[in-house]
């Protein structure tokens, strides 16, 4: 994938995702589009430098066990080195965008509060 060409692509599904769930908002973020609840980044998607290359990311929440599975399953996920519930995957030309819909739900409701969090668990998205 042509990151350069593919970026303004996937944060547009990304986006798409991201604001059906309850008081979401998007802002900028470090090299890259942030999706907050309130005050909480519960997704977003980076551009990262490996050599000359760029490659795109998508940074969530996840928690114990999938956060275990995810981690041990290894690429396309990875685990970014900060923040205990927090799991990088590197977006591809075969990303399966029914399981990022999926990541970025559950995401979500970690990083949401309970009430709005349950709003989503009963439209079966968590």
């Amino acid at each position: 994938m042509d990151w350069g060409q593919a970026r303004e692509a996937v944060e547009e599904r990304v986006r798409k995702i991201c604001v059906v769930l309850p008081e979401v908002h998007e802002g900028p973020a470090f090299n890259g589009r942030s999706w907050l609840i309130r005050k909480n980044h519960f997704c977003q998607v980076h551009t990262f430098d490996h050599g000359e290359d760029q490659h795109g990311v998508l940074i969530f929440r996840s928690a114990p066990p999938e956060l275990d599975a995810l981690v041990h399953s290894g690429h396309p996920f990875f685990k970014p080195g900060w923040g205990a519930r927090v799991i990088g995957m590197v977006i591809e030309d075969d990303v399966d965008w029914n399981e990022v819909a999926e990541l970025i739900a559950d995401s979500y409701c970690i990083q949401a509060p309970k009430k709005l969090a349950a709003l989503v668990n009963s439209q079966l998205l968590c």
